[in-house]
């Protein structure tokens, strides 16, 4: 199951965005590092699930925030972690807590 995180949908999420450490910006939800995602941009990554491995924001005194996840993708060719843009993803499943495991 997909899970569209945009200003619209995020109220009807099966979890709660507090319990799961996302942040809101702007209406918009940051995914915590960890999460899984869906690539949904049209580019040659389209469809490809992959899992956060990095968050970077940017916010000017004249814009609004946003912010690029670096992503480590399922069954690409490139080895290496690529950034997208906070809406070419959409969640797939929250980070998992270690807090049990330590």
């Amino acid at each position: 199951m997909v899970f569209r995180m945009n200003k619209l949908d995020v109220k009807s999420c099966a979890f709660s965005s507090e319990e799961k450490g996302f942040q809101q910006v702007m209406g918009d939800t940051i995914f915590p590092e960890g999460s899984r995602v869906c690539v949904i941009s049209y580019s040659p990554f389209r469809g490809l699930r992959g899992t956060v491995r990095q968050v970077h924001t940017i916010s000017a005194d004249s814009e609004e925030p946003f912010c690029f996840y670096l992503i480590t993708l399922e069954r690409a060719q490139v080895e290496e972690p690529i950034w997208f843009e906070y809406d070419e993803v959409e969640l797939v499943a929250p980070a998992v807590s270690r807090r049990g495991t330590e």
